[in-house]
C-alpha cells in the first residue's frame, strides 16, 4: 500500500500521483484531515495529518506500507517523520523543516557561508523593525506568494504588517532585503545519494506589491548556476524526492527565494511532465518505493528538443465567475494547446493579489519559442471569462 498525506484535494494528486499509483499497480490510502473535500472516488481515510505520530500510527493500522510521502508544502516534515519512524524510505525531516521556516533557509545557506541574505523574523506582538529597504515581507512558513509584500520603507513595512496581522494574528512573518532580478525555477528529483535536474522556468510576474506568477517560459539554468544552487540545496539538506525551488541570478550566481519541498505546482507539474515526455509522477512514487534516480532515466534538460509556456488567467476584481471555458485541447501550428479551469463557474471570492486569484491555466508546448508564444497568445483570444461583482 502507497500512503499519501494531503490536506485539501489537488490536481497533483487527483490528475498527477492517483493515476500514476494505478499505472504502477500500487493500491493507494489518502490520508487527509478533510476527507468531505474530496471525490466520492478518491480512497480516502481521515487522519489529524500534521501529526507525524498519528500518520504513523495511521499506516500502522492499514494494510503494510509500501510507501508514504506527499506533495503538501504543510506536511512535508510531518510525512517525513512518520515514514522516518516507519523505516520507509523519504525525506530528511530536518531538511523539510528548514525549506518550510524561511528564516531557518535562510540561516542555514548563511551558516555555510555561501549566500547572505538580511533578514529578520517578526514574532506576533512584535513592533516590525527593518533597516534595508525595498525588502518583501511575509508568512515565515507561508506558501503560494500568499501575504506576501514588497515593502519601500519603514512606514510601509508597519501598515502590511498591520494588515497580515489583522488577519492571521498568531502568525510568525520574515521580512528580508529584496532581491532584484528575473525569477527563476530550479526543479529537482533525487535519492538518498543523488540529486537529479529535471529543468527549470523562467517567470514573469505580476505587479507590485504582491508576487503572482503570471506566465512561466521552459529555461532550464547552466550548468554554474546549478552548481550554485546545489551546493545551497546541500547546505538544506535537500535531496530526497521531488523540490521546486525559486531563485535570482545576481553577478553570475544564484540567490534562492524559496525552497519548496515538493513538485512545482498549479498544474506545471502536468506540463512539465508533458514537457519532458515522462511519467513524471510515477517517478516520485517508484522513488519513494526505494527504487534511484538512476533507474529512472531522467533525460537532460539541455537536450529537451522542445519549448514550453505556462500562463495564468487571473482575477482582476472579486466577485462571481459567472462563465468560463472548460477544459479545452487543440493543435495549431504545430502547437500543442491546453486549457484547464482552476475554479469552478459559479464561485465567489475576493480578489487577493495571489495565485488564489487563478482562474484558469494555459499552456503550449511547441518546437521552439517564438512559435509557442504565437500560438498561445491566439488560443488565449479565443477565450473569455467573465466576472460578476
Amino acid at each position: 500500500m502507497l500512503y499519501l498525506t494531503a490536506l485539501n484535494p489537488t490536481d497533483a494528486v487527483l490528475d498527477g500521483l492517483l493515476p500514476a499509483a494505478d499505472s504502477l499497480g500500487v493500491p493507494v490510502t489518502v490520508l487527509t484531515d478533510r476527507p468531505a473535500d474530496w471525490p466520492r472516488a478518491a480512497p480516502v481515510r481521515s487522519c489529524p495529518v500534521r501529526d507525524a505520530d498519528a500518520v504513523a500510527g495511521a499506516v500502522r493500522e492499514g494494510p503494510a506500507a509500501a510507501g508514504l510521502l506527499s506533495n503538501s508544502d504543510h506536511l512535508q516534515e510531518a510525512t517525513a517523520l512518520a515514514a522516518r519512524r516507519l523505516g520507509l524510505p523519504g525525506k530528511d525531516p530536518r531538511a523539510a523543516r528548514r525549506c518550510k521556516d524561511k528564516a531557518a533557509t535562510r540561516r542555514a545557506v548563511a551558516d555555510a557561508g555561501l549566500d547572505l541574505v538580511r533578514a529578520r523574523t517578526l514574532e506576533p506582538g512584535r513592533t516590525p523593525v527593518f533597516d534595508a529597504f525595498p525588502a518583501v515581507v511575509k508568512p515565515r512558513d507561508g506558501v503560494a506568494s500568499e501575504d506576501a509584500y514588497l515593502v519601500t520603507d519603514s512606514g510601509d513595512l508597519a501598515r502590511r504588517v498591520a494588515e497580515i496581522r489583522r488577519r492571521r494574528p498568531d502568525v510568525s512573518l520574515v521580512v528580508e532585503e529584496y532581491l532584484p532580478g528575473e525569477v527563476r525555477t530550479h526543479d529537482t528529483l533525487g535519492d538518498a545519494q543523488t540529486l537529479s535536474v529535471l529543468g527549470g522556468w523562467r517567470t514573469t510576474l505580476g505587479p507590485p506589491p504582491t508576487f503572482t506568477e503570471r506566465c512561466l517560459e521552459w529555461a532550464p539554468a547552466p550548468p554554474a548556476v546549478s552548481a550554485g544552487l546545489h551546493a545551497q540545496l546541500a547546505a538544506l539538506g535537500v535531496r530526497f524526492g521531488a523540490c521546486h525551488t525559486e531563485f535570482v541570478v545576481q553577478d553570475g550566481r544564484p540567490r534562492l527565494i524559496e525552497v519548496n519541498d515538493r513538485l512545482i505546482g498549479d498544474r506545471m507539474d502536468l506540463v512539465l511532465a508533458e514537457l519532458l515526455g515522462v511519467p513524471l509522477f510515477e517517478y516520485v512514487i517508484r522513488l519513494h518505493l526505494g527504487e534511484s534516480v538512476a533507474a529512472l532515466g531522467l533525460p537532460d534538460p539541455a537536450t529537451v528538443a522542445r519549448s514550453a509556456r505556462v500562463e495564468y488567467v487571473c482575477a482582476d476584481r472579486g466577485g462571481t465567475l459567472v462563465a468560463a471555458p472548460g477544459a479545452v485541447d487543440a493543435l495549431r501550428d504545430g502547437v500543442r494547446l491546453g486549457c484547464r479551469p482552476m475554479r469552478p463557474v459559479g464561485t465567489t471570492a475576493e480578489w487577493t493579489g495571489t495565485n488564489r486569484d487563478y482562474l484558469a491555466v494555459l499552456h503550449g508546448i511547441g518546437p521552439e519559442p517564438v512559435g509557442v508564444r504565437g500560438a498561445l497568445a491566439g488560443f488565449r483570444a479565443d477565450l473569455d471569462w467573465m466576472i460578476a461583482e
